[in-house]
């Protein structure tokens, strides 16, 4: 048995829960999953973004107890500072840790508007004014990350900002964003990752569905 447990709810709806598993799997860190019934109250009003405290995923390692996503970042890149998930140099990491405390904190129309689901194709799906901006915010972070880093990964190599920006690249598959050259490729090679290919793999063999993140626009 792993000494490290995440608890983590729907892989095909969950941003946090992506999130927190990219993280750990980041990491290095061997870690036990525990998932959450799809019909667990908590689980659902923070799938649904009706919860006012998200405590899912939650990673407990050798006596924490890690409920939020950037918590859970920033424990991991303590414990495991070898890993990489921040930048080596100063300037760098206040950039990556600013771009993951945006996504965090914000696009909360986007989040709405187009909720993960990664089963889910909708082909030119009608995207509203107030996500675009959102969706022009998300393009403007990863087109200046690349310029900078030359790519692959935001950063050049895999940091916690690609876990954190994860949740977005498979909505943009989802609800058929069109990208431009650069940023699609991006996208491609995030969704074409061992560790995203392992989880939509699940994602897809989920049996139950959440008829509210179902409705077609």
């Amino acid at each position: 048995m792993a000494k490290a447990t995440l608890t983590i709810s729907s892989k095909n709806y969950s941003s946090w829960s992506l999130r927190g598993w990219l993280l750990t799997k980041f990491s290095g860190l061997e870690f036990d999953e525990i998932i959450t019934a799809p019909d667990d109250a908590s689980a659902r009003a923070e799938i649904l973004l009706l919860s006012s405290s998200i405590l899912v995923p939650c990673l407990r390692h050798e006596g924490a107890t890690v409920w939020d996503t950037l918590a859970i970042a920033e424990y991991l890149n303590e414990i495991r500072p070898d890993a990489g998930l921040l930048p080596d140099d100063r300037i760098l990491r206040a950039h990556c840790r600013s771009i993951c405390g945006e996504i965090h904190s914000g696009f909360t129309t986007l989040r709405a508007s187009l909720p993960v689901n990664l089963k889910g194709r909708f082909p030119n799906f009608k995207i509203w004014s107030r996500a675009q901006a959102d969706i022009d915010r998300v393009c403007t972070i990863w087109r200046e990350c690349l310029a900078k880093s030359g790519g692959p990964f935001l950063f050049g190599e895999r940091t916690m900002a690609d876990a954190m920006y994860a949740p977005v690249v498979t909505r943009f598959m989802t609800y058929d964003v069109k990208l431009e050259p650069r940023l699609k490729a991006y996208a491609d090679m995030m969704m074409a990752t061992p560790e995203m290919q392992e989880w939509i793999e699940a994602a897809r063999a989920e049996p139950a569905d959440i008829e509210e993140l179902e409705v077609e626009y």
